[in-house]
């Protein structure tokens, strides 16, 4: 606790930022290595059918982590808060709630998943030619899908205590197994798609694993101990009010994606193979900037607990300037490598030449990430649930849906790609305002 306090309270901001960023932004990035490499590994089959298929049942399986941000997120802003508070004993009913809540509602997604497999599959527009691949994948992911909830759960807890090195060690340990597994089962064992799926499910079993042991080791002020469970003191309710806003632009952003992968399936095989991969690229300024936002809201969260309101303010100053810079040069990035990226993970020249197109667009707006995050993360360390929910309804469901429809309509298959970047614009915009509004009225003591 006192490592937390000197890290939250004492520290100079830049160097209280970047300790708790650096291992969350190492974090998401090994996240997006892994994402990375099942792709990477089944385009080694010459396959782009497979790869197809692995976009389409990608956004089905990043439910299960949408959902296990309901927990970490929810989590994380009212243990930090709590903490902040001098609360530690019920910060050790919160931890204990978000894990057991991750067993319950992974065991019943997961059995959802199996049995409206075949629903789920005509959802997300799988072709005669994707269909069974997709289902091998999703049959398999859907297995492990507890395991998947604590581990995205976890990741943002420790963080939460001020332990963002082992918060990033154990998504690390998950991942470098996942990567590690895929050429293995994928190319050498040959199992193709279900070696990705298999990989991807050892990955998070031990991700899983390393973070119950931390705490099953005494070595936490936390607990996930069910004779700490309590669904007193407002600790459901607490939890659920910020972790479903927060969740729903994860599970909005699945759902979104199952649309585009839908509408995109009619322009060919090739066309959703592009959009998938064209997504992939633009996650890498993304993912960079989630970890960002995600390492930064316990600094915030512990200020607004323990009222101080100056540290707050020039710890957001600091984020915003930093992630506006990191979010910019992350896209110069990805425009540069655009070209080598793609032909890594395509080979047919259709293909290639739709995924050019769709990254181009993608990147029109992608150095707005870093701040967008760090203020719908801001706003959910004050615990500030209307306007989170506002905001993650906004973004990924009711400026960015309408637009997949109205600019197909307009543009044909460039269009599905440009709702994105109006998505992008249009909530950073809001989210700003929020922020504003929200942040001026709790320093003022409304």
């Amino acid at each position: 606790m006192n490592d937390t306090v000197g890290l939250f309270e004492k520290a100079p901001v830049p160097q209280a930022v970047l300790k708790n960023t650096i291992p969350a932004m190492a974090a998401m990035l090994m996240v997006l290595i892994y994402n990375l490499a099942d792709t990477f590994f089944i385009a080694q089959t010459r396959n782009d059918i497979l790869v197809a298929a692995v976009s389409l049942a990608t956004p089905v399986f990043l439910i299960f982590m949408a959902l296990g941000t309901v927990f970490g997120i929810g989590g994380t802003s009212v243990i930090s808060r709590s903490l902040g508070q001098g609360r530690t004993e019920h910060a050790k009913k919160v931890c204990s709630f978000c894990m057991w809540g991750c067993v319950s509602v992974g065991v019943v997604i997961s059995a959802a998943f199996l049995l409206l497999m075949e629903q789920i599959l005509e959802l997300i527009g799988a072709s005669a030619d994707t269909w069974g691949p997709a289902r091998t994948y999703l049959t398999i992911v859907a297995l492990g899908g507890p395991f998947v909830l604590i581990s995205s759960c976890f990741s943002n807890i420790l963080r939460a205590e001020g332990q963002p090195n082992k918060a990033m060690m154990g998504q690390i340990l998950g991942n470098l197994l996942n990567v590690l597994l895929d050429p293995v089962l994928i190319l050498g064992f040959r199992w193709g798609i279900a070696g990705a799926a298999i990989a991807t499910v050892a990955g998070n079993l031990a991700g899983a694993g390393y973070y119950l042991l931390h705490f099953l080791r005494g070595r936490s002020t936390l607990s996930v101990h069910i004779r700490d469970l309590s669904f007193r003191d407002g600790i459901c309710t607490g939890v659920l009010a910020i972790g479903i806003p927060a969740s729903l632009g994860s599970l909005l952003m699945s759902l979104s994606q199952i649309i585009i992968n839908a509408r995109m399936a009619g322009y060919g095989d090739m066309a959703l193979a592009g959009m998938g991969v064209a997504m992939k690229v633009t996650m890498m300024t993304g993912m960079v900037c989630i970890g960002f936002g995600q390492g930064v809201q316990p600094l915030l969260g512990y200020c607004v607990g323990a009222g101080l309101w100056e540290r707050f303010k020039k710890i957001m100053g600091f984020s915003i300037l930093f992630s506006l810079g990191l979010s910019a040069a992350m896209t110069g990035l990805c425009y540069l490598l655009r070209g080598p990226i793609i032909r890594v993970f395509l080979t047919e020249p259709a293909s290639f030449d739709f995924a050019l197109t769709f990254t181009n667009i993608l990147l029109t707006t992608s150095f707005l990430f870093g701040v967008f995050y760090v203020l719908a993360n801001a706003l959910q360390a004050m615990g500030a649930a209307a306007q989170a929910l506002v905001i993650n309804l906004s973004r990924q469901g009711l400026i960015y849906i309408p637009a997949l429809y109205i600019l197909q309509a307009l543009l044909g298959a460039t269009g599905l790609a440009w709702a994105q970047p109006v998505a992008d614009l249009l909530s950073t915009v809001l989210v700003a305002m929020l922020y504003f509004w929200t942040s001026r009225r709790m320093m003022a003591g409304e």
